[in-house]
């Protein structure tokens, strides 16, 4: 075990834990990762030592964590799935608070979303929220970090916009699509959870980009700048639910859930405070334009394949 400190990441491997890895290796932190994908092929597999999550023994998830001074979670799943519940995630991260406290982590770096609530009916949000109040009441120090929508070299939500612009001769919005959504750059909540790991106080911060756009103007944006305009026809969110799902059989995928789209009607990707990150969407899309969402980004084949590194566009 080094001398210094040691900084443990989730996913180090992965989407937004390796930018925080990043962040923390330019510092000249020592770090570790806690994984399901211990074997992923990354760049940071030589810097960073993988240890395995071990859910389901405690005791070895709590000696893992054992000279680590702060612990950054991102751990999360996106939808139900057979491989994988919201429930079960719940559950695991309780593990891991349970495992960070007992092995003497001082601070965690949580990664949430915005709007939790335990009163809501979508189990994204409701999950999260259950998570924001064990963490609180646990004792230790902690940064609960707050984002929307990410976007960054190996997203899925935004590329996948993209890639449908590219492929399909329309597009359909759920509802009139005047609901807002405040897409935070995966580098600036990497700036913001590392920034927050060196503190002390107890913070809950909502991790927003510089612009808020609804989510037509969100499409528009995008067709425009990658060069594919298309008819944007609003459907109902049933139809909307039904394309998705129909979509997803001809690419193996998980397109679009329910609550995903209830989330994005009810407005419950936007807040009204002030942005925290600094980095543009639209400046962001037009730098990557040529790239952005020229194949298709798979929720499930990253799920399933545990030894692909992510690619980026």
């Amino acid at each position: 075990m080094s001398e210094q400190p040691v900084h443990a990441v989730t996913g180090a491997y992965g989407y937004s834990g390796q930018y925080i890895a990043r962040k923390l290796l330019d510092k000249g932190r020592t770090v570790i990762t806690l994984t399901n994908s211990t074997c992923r092929q990354s760049d940071l597999a030589q810097r960073i030592p993988a240890r395995p999550f071990h859910f389901d023994r405690p005791d070895e998830l709590a000696t893992s964590l054992e000279g680590v001074e702060v612990l950054y979670n991102t751990y999360w799943v996106r939808f139900n799935h057979k491989l994988f519940t919201h429930a079960d995630a719940v559950k695991n991260t309780r593990v891991l608070f349970d495992a960070a406290k007992r092995a003497g982590v001082k601070r965690i770096v949580h990664v949430s979303i915005t709007n939790p609530s335990e009163a809501s009916a979508l189990e994204y949000f409701s999950g999260k929220a259950t998570l924001e109040k064990a963490l609180i009441a646990s004792g230790i120090s902690y940064a609960i970090l707050r984002p929307t929508v990410l976007f960054g070299k190996e997203d899925i939500l935004i590329n996948n916009i993209a890639w449908v612009l590219r492929h399909l001769p329309v597009f359909g919005i759920f509802g009139d699509g005047n609901y807002h959504v405040q897409p935070i750059y995966v580098d600036d909540l990497a700036d913001l959870a590392v920034q927050y790991g060196e503190r002390a106080d107890d913070a809950i911060v909502n991790a927003i980009g510089p612009e808020t756009y609804t989510y037509r103007e969100l499409v528009t944006t995008i067709g425009g700048l990658i060069g594919a305009r298309r008819p944007i026809v609003s459907v109902p969110p049933e139809i909307g639910y039904l394309a998705g799902k129909i979509l997803g059989i001809f690419v193996g995928d998980v397109v679009i859930t329910r609550d995903e789209i209830d989330g994005l009607m009810l407005g419950l990707l936007s807040v009204d405070t002030e942005p925290t990150g600094f980095t543009k969407l639209s400046a962001w899309i037009a730098e990557h334009r040529d790239t952005l969402g020229t194949r298709y980004a798979s929720e499930l084949a990253r799920r399933r394949d545990r030894e692909s590194p992510y690619v980026g566009n």
